[in-house]
C-alpha cells in the first residue's frame, strides 16, 4: 500500500530554516506528482507547494514564494520543502500528499501523518 511519511519538523525561532522530507513507498514515485500541504488548528488542510513528476515544476502559494522551495530525488523516492525565512504564521502541521499538483486537498489519494512545524516569535 501506499506509505507517505514525513519527517523533519520541530521547533524554530522566526527567521529560521528547516527542511522537511517525505518518504514515498507503494507507489510509482518517478511518475507522481507530489505536493505539500499544511493545517492550522481547526482550519482546512491548505496548499503550500507542488512538483510535477515530469520536468520538476514547481508550483507555490503566494505567501511562501521566495521563501519555500519543493524539491524531489526519485532515487530516494523522496521529496523535500526547504523553509527559509520562517514566520510565527508558518506555524502548522505540514502534510505530504500524492498524486496531483492541485490546490485543493481533496484532489490527492494519498497523505501523510503530518509533522508539526512551530516558528516562534
Amino acid at each position: 500500500q501506499v506509505q507517505l511519511v514525513e519527517s523533519g519538523g520541530g521547533l524554530v525561532q522566526a527567521g529560521g530554516s528547516l527542511r522537511l522530507a517525505c518518504a514515498a513507498s507503494g507507489l510509482t514515485f518517478s511518475y507522481t506528482n507530489m505536493a505539500w500541504f499544511r493545517q492550522y488548528p481547526g482550519k482546512e488542510r491548505e496548499f503550500v507547494a507542488a512538483i510535477t513528476w515530469k520536468n520538476s515544476y514547481t508550483y507555490y502559494t503566494d505567501s511562501v514564494k521566495g521563501r519555500f522551495t519543493i524539491s524531489r530525488d526519485n532515487a530516494k523516492k523522496m521529496v523535500y520543502l526547504q523553509m527559509n525565512t520562517l514566520k510565527p504564521e508558518d506555524t502548522a502541521v505540514y502534510y505530504c500528499a500524492a498524486g496531483s499538483t492541485g490546490t485543493l486537498s481533496g484532489q490527492y489519494k494519498y497523505w501523510g501523518q503530518g509533522t508539526q512545524v512551530t516558528v516562534s516569535s
